[in-house]
C-alpha cells in the first residue's frame, strides 16, 4: 500500500512538474578560453549554412567546429568595447557579414581575414543583421540600411540622426516579406518594404523605459519584445495592441527567437533560458545553474541563445563562455518508464525482457517493471544479499536471479516477494557466486557457479551437481551454459570448456579438435541464423565454428579493435552482427567489408559494455546492457539515420603548420596536417573517423577522440586523404595534394650526370662501411671479457659527443644504440660500458637531452611559431608526445607548456 502510494504521488508530480523532468534529457558541454574561446563574454551566436557555429565574443569572432574554436580578429582596433560582436548573419551566396562596436565587417573567404566595409557611412555600432537571399538589413546605432546589389540605402525612423528611435536594436520581417519590423529604445517601428511608410508603437506612452525593446522574433501575426525592464511583450499585428506575456521571474531579456511556428526561445540576464509556447502561452522547458547539476549550463546570465536547425541548444554566457547541448541523433534509446523508472546511469549487468514486463539487473540492485499495471519495484540490500546481478532467467512462471556473493534468490512476478533457492547447496544458493542460469528444451535449469554446474528440474524438484571431481568439468568458475539448435549444451569455466551430450546426460571434455578453443577462458557464446557458433573470451579476438566443429577459425572484427575488448555478440534480422565492447559498438556483415561503429552521438550512452547482456525481442529490436543504462535500437533505422549524416568538411589544411589553399605545393612544404569536422556537436572524446593517404596508408586507420592527421617528411608526388565516418561513404571528404620535386624538369638532364658519380660514392661508402663493421666485430670481441679504462672511456665519450653534435643523430626517432656504435667504430657492448658504467645514464636519457635541447632551439625560432607541441617533438626526434611530455619533465623540471611560457611564448597546443 505504502509503495501504491509513492507511485501515485510521483506520477502526480511527474504531470505537474514535468518540464522540469523534461529538462534533463539535455546534456551541456562548456567551452571557455582553455578550450580555444577568444573570450568569456559569447555576445551573439549564429551556424551558418555549412554548418559551422560563430561566436561573438566581446573582442573577437570565433568559428566552432565541435572540437576547436578559430579566431577572426578585428584589425586596425584599438578599443575592446567596440570589438564587441553583436550580430552575425550569412547571405545566399554564402557571405558572412559581421557587426560590431565600430562598424559592418565581411568575411573574406580567400584569406579567411574580416574586411571593414563602407566604413565611410557606417562608422558606428551595428546592433542587428537580418539576410534575405542576397539582401542584407543592418540595424544601427543611426538608422536602418539596406544592402541590396551593391548599394547601401539609409532609412529613418526620425530626421533626427541622433533620436533615440534612430538606435535599432532588432529585426525580423513580416509573413510576406514586405514590411520590416523593427525594434528600438524607443518603441517598435514598421518599414513599408513596397512604399517606405513608416509606423510607430509604444508599449506605454510618455514612459521611455518601458520602450527599449532590446530584441524580437516573430510567429504568425504575432511579434514577441524581449525589454529590459517588462520581461516579455507581445505585439497583436492584426489588432496592432501590446500585451504582457508570462512572467519569467526576470524581466531582463537579452535574446529571443523562435521556429516560426509554435515556440519562442528567450534568454534572460539573471533567470536562464525558458521556451515558450506560442498556442498555450506557458512555459514549456526551463534552463538555469544548478550547483549540483554538472551536466547543465554555467550561468544564469545569458547575453546570447540559438536553438539550431536539430534541436541543440547555445547559450551564451556574461562571463561564463558558451554552453551548448551535446547532439545526439536518437537512434539509440535509454530504456526509461516515465516517471516510476529510468536506466539512465545505472550499470546493467544482466536483464530479462519480456515485452511489457522487464527484470533488470545492474551493480545496485534488481528492478521490475510492469508497463500494464504500472508497477515498479526495486531490490537493494538488505533485502538481497548481494546487489550485484549477475544474471536473470525467467523459469515456469518466476525470475532466478544470480548474484555475486549473494548466491541466488527467486522473484515471483505476481507477489513481487523474493526467496531463496533452496534446492541442493544452501550455503553456496545464499552466499556463493552464480554466474548464469539457464533453461534447456527439456525443462531444466543450468545454474553456473563457483562450486560447479547444477542441473535443477522444476516439476520434479530434483537437483543434480557436477564437478570436476565427478564429472569432465574443467575447474574453476562456471561463467556461460549455453544450448544449441541441436540440444547441445556448450559450458565454459574459468580453465577450460566442455560439452554436455544429452543422449547420455554427461559432461564430455575429450571431444574438441585441436586449435579449439575450448583451453582458453570463454565468457560468451552466442549462435547465428545459420548456425554458426561464436566464442566470446576474456582475452583473444573473436572466435567462430561450425555445430559440428568441422570448420572453426578466429575472426577479425576490426583491425583497431584491442583482442580483449569484446563483451557481446548478437545477429539482428536484417544479417548484420552487432559486437558491444568495453570501449564502443560495432556491426559487421560480409566478412567485415560492411561495417558501423556507434558512438554517443548516436544515442549510446557510455563506451562501456557488459559481458553478455545482449537481447533481441520479438519486434527486431536490439537490447544492450552498458555502464550507463539499458539501451535499445531498431537495426531498420539504421541505414535511414546513416544517410542523413552531414558530410566531412575540412577546417584546414597545413603545410609546416601554415594554412594553405593552392593544391600545389614546394618540396619542402612537405609536412601536411589535415583537419576537419563532420559537425556533430557531441562529446569530443566520441569523435570516431577512419582515414588513409593513398600513397602512404595501405589500409583505412582509425582515428578516435581527434579531428585532425599529420603526416611528416612526404616525398614529391600527388597525395590523395580521405576520410570518413567508420564504414560509411557518404560522409567521405576527399583532398587532394602535390609536393612538387626538388629539382623541376629542367634539371633532371643535369641530375643524369651525376649518376655515375653517385654510384662511385655509394660504392665507396659501402666499402668503407664494410670495414667499418669488419673493425666494429673485432672490437666487439674484444671487449665481451674486458672493460674499457679510464682513458678508453674519456677517448670514446669524446667521440660519441662531437659526433651526435655533428651529426644531428638524435632528430631519428628510430635512433639505436647500434647505429651510434656502428657510427663510432666500436661494438655495442662498449658504448653501453661507456653510457651506463661511466656516465651513469641510459642511452634513452643521453639522447633525449640533445633533442630537449633541440625542441628549446625551436621554440625560442620564429621560424617554427606556427607548429604545435606535438609536431615540434616529432621533429626532434621523439616517437610519442607522451614520451617527449616525460623526457622534457625529467629533464627541466617543468612541462613544456610551462617552459614556453617562461620564456614569454604560447603553446599552439595544449
Amino acid at each position: 500500500m505504502k509503495d501504491t502510494i509513492k507511485y501515485l504521488i510521483l506520477l502526480i508530480i511527474y504531470l505537474v512538474c514535468g518540464v522540469n523532468l523534461q529538462a534533463q534529457d539535455y546534456t551541456f558541454r562548456n567551452v571557455v578560453m582553455s578550450d580555444g574561446l577568444s573570450g568569456l563574454l559569447v555576445n551573439t551566436i549564429y551556424k551558418d549554412s555549412e554548418g559551422f557555429v560563430w561566436l561573438g565574443t566581446d573582442n573577437c569572432l570565433d568559428r566552432f567546429d565541435g572540437v576547436k574554436v578559430r579566431h577572426f580578429e578585428f584589425r586596425g582596433i584599438e578599443s575592446g568595447r567596440k570589438k564587441r560582436v553583436n550580430s552575425v548573419t550569412e547571405t545566399a551566396n554564402r557571405q558572412l557579414w559581421v557587426g560590431n562596436g565600430i562598424g559592418l565587417w565581411r568575411l573574406d573567404r580567400t584569406n579567411s581575414q574580416l574586411e571593414r566595409i563602407v566604413p565611410e557611412k557606417i562608422d558606428f555600432a551595428v546592433n542587428a543583421l537580418l539576410a534575405n537571399e542576397d539582401i542584407l538589413y543592418i540595424g544601427t546605432e543611426k538608422g536602418l540600411f539596406i544592402h541590396k546589389d551593391g548599394q547601401l540605402l539609409q532609412v529613418l525612423t526620425d530626421r533626427n540622426m541622433l533620436a533615440a528611435c534612430n538606435r535599432i536594436m532588432d529585426i525580423c520581417l513580416n509573413e510576406d516579406q514586405t514590411v520590416l519590423w523593427l525594434a528600438t529604445v524607443q518603441g517598435l517601428f514598421s518599414y513599408s518594404l513596397k512604399d517606405g511608410k513608416i509606423d510607430s508603437w509604444h508599449f506605454q506612452e510618455n514612459v521611455p523605459e518601458t520602450d527599449y525593446f532590446r530584441c524580437l522574433t516573430r510567429i504568425g501575426e504575432t511579434l514577441y519584445l524581449g525589454t529590459m525592464s517588462q520581461g516579455v511583450v507581445r505585439f497583436d499585428i492584426k489588432k496592432e495592441t501590446f500585451s504582457h506575456a508570462v512572467s519569467l521571474g526576470c524581466d531582463v531579456i537579452s535574446d529571443i527567437s523562435s521556429d516560426g511556428k509554435e515556440t519562442v526561445y528567450i534568454a534572460t540576464d539573471g533567470n536562464g533560458v525558458h521556451f515558450l509556447s506560442h498556442k498555450d502561452q506557458q512555459v514549456t522547458r526551463r534552463f538555469y545553474h544548478d550547483v549540483n547539476d554538472k551536466e547543465g549550463i554555467r550561468s544564469n546570465s545569458i547575453y546570447s541563445l540559438l536553438v539550431d536547425d536539430r534541436g541543440a541548444v547555445w547559450v551564451g554566457h556574461f562571463q561564463a563562455g558558451l554552453d551548448y547541448s551535446l547532439y545526439q541523433n536518437g537512434l539509440f534509446r535509454t530504456y526509461a518508464y516515465p516517471p516510476l523508472f529510468n536506466s539512465a546511469n545505472l550499470s546493467i549487468r544482466s536483464f530479462v525482457n519480456r515485452g511489457q514486463e522487464k527484470v533488470i539487473g545492474s551493480r545496485d540492485g534488481l528492478f521490475y517493471i510492469n508497463e500494464v499495471s504500472g508497477v515498479v519495484k526495486s531490490f537493494v540490500k538488505p533485502v538481497l544479499t548481494s546487489d550485484l546481478i549477475l544474471t536473470i532467467s525467467f523459469y515456469q512462471g518466476e525470475y532466478y536471479i544470480g548474484t555475486y556473493g549473494g548466491g541466488m534468490m527467486v522473484l515471483d512476478p505476481g507477489t513481487l516477494s523474493l526467496k531463496y533457492f533452496a534446492q541442493g547447496d544452501t550455503e553456496l544458493f545464499q552466499k556463493g557466486h552464480i554466474f548464469c542460469v539457464k533453461p534447456d528444451a527439456k525443462g531444466n535449469l543450468w545454474i553456473g557457479t563457483s562450486h560447479g554446474l547444477f542441473c535443477y528440474n522444476g516439476q520434479t524438484k530434483q537437483i543434480k551437481h557436477f564437478t570436476s571431481a565427478n564429472s569432465q568439468l574443467p575447474e574453476g568458475n562456471v561463467y556461460e551454459v549455453s544450448f544449441d539448435s541441436t540440444g547441445k549444451g556448450w559450458i565454459a569455466t574459468e580453465t577450460g570448456m566442455c560439452i554436455y551430450d544429452p543422449a547420455s546426460q554427461s559432461l564430455r571434455s575429450n571431444v574438441f579438435p585441436e586449435g579449439f578453443v575450448h583451453r582458453d577462458k570463454v565468457r560468451t557464446i552466442y549462435e547465428d541464423a545459420e548456425h554458426n557458433l561464436y566464442f566470446i573470451r576474456e582475452k583473444g579476438s573473436l572466435f567462430t565454428s561450425t555445430l559440428t566443429m568441422d570448420r572453426f577459425r578466429n575472426r577479425s572484427i576490426f583491425s583497431t579493435l584491442p583482442d580483449n575488448s569484446l563483451m557481446s555478440v548478437i545477429e539482428d534480422n536484417q544479417g548484420w552482427l552487432w559486437v558491444a565492447c568495453n570501449d564502443g559498438l560495432l556491426r559487421i556483415k560480409e566478412e567485415g567489408e560492411e561495417y558501423d561503429a556507434f558512438t554517443f552521438n548516436d544515442g549510446v550512452p557510455g563506451p562501456t559494455f557488459t559481458n553478455g547482456a545482449a537481447y533481441k525481442d520479438e519486434k527486431g529490436l536490439l537490447w544492450f546492457g552498458n555502464t550507463k543504462g539499458l539501451i535499445y535500437v531498431d537495426p531498420k533505422r539504421v541505414d535511414e539515420v546513416r544517410g542523413k549524416v552531414h558530410p566531412i568538411v575540412f577546417t584546414d589544411i597545413l603545410a609546416n603548420g601554415v594554412p594553405f589553399t593552392s593544391s600545389s605545393l614546394k618540396y619542402n612544404q612537405n609536412n601536411l596536417t589535415f583537419c576537419f569536422t563532420d559537425f556533430a556537436y557531441g562529446l569530443p572524446s566520441a569523435l570516431l573517423y577512419e582515414y588513409r593517404l593513398e600513397g602512404v596508408d595501405k589500409d583505412w586507420k582509425l582515428l578516435a577522440a581527434q579531428n585532425e592527421v599529420s603526416y611528416y617528411g612526404l616525398s614529391s608526388g600527388t597525395y590523395t586523404f580521405r576520410v570518413r565516418l567508420p564504414g560509411n561513404e557518404q560522409s567521405e571528404a576527399i583532398c587532394r595534394v602535390t609536393v612538387r620535386s626538388m629539382i623541376p624538369w629542367w634539371g633532371w638532364g643535369f641530375s643524369i650526370l651525376l649518376i655515375v658519380g653517385i654510384i662511385a660514392f655509394i660504392r665507396y661508402y659501402v666499402w668503407k662501411r664494410m670495414r667499418r663493421l669488419l673493425a666494429s666485430s673485432a672490437v666487439e670481441e674484444k671487449y665481451k671479457t674486458n672493460r674499457l679504462t679510464e682513458e678508453e672511456c674519456k677517448e670514446l665519450h669524446k667521440k660519441l659527443v662531437a659526433y651526435v653534435e655533428k651529426e644531428k643523430s638524435y632528430i631519428n626517432p628510430d635512433l639505436k644504440m647500434g647505429d651510434l656504435a656502428s657510427a663510432l667504430d666500436t661494438s655495442s657492448h662498449s658504448l653501453s660500458y661507456l653510457l651506463n658504467q661511466y656516465l651513469n645514464q641510459s642511452y634513452y636519457d643521453f639522447i633525449n637531452e640533445y633533442r630537449v635541447t633541440q625542441f628549446k632551439k625551436m621554440v625560442a625560432d620564429s621560424q617554427y611559431s606556427r607548429y604545435t607541441l606535438t609536431a615540434l617533438a616529432e621533429l626532434c626526434g621523439f616517437s610519442s608526445r607522451a614520451s617527449f611530455f616525460r623526457s622534457f619533465k625529467k629533464s627541466t623540471g617543468v612541462t613544456p607548456n610551462e617552459y614556453i611560457r617562461s620564456i614569454g611564448g604560447t603553446a599552439k597546443e595544449e
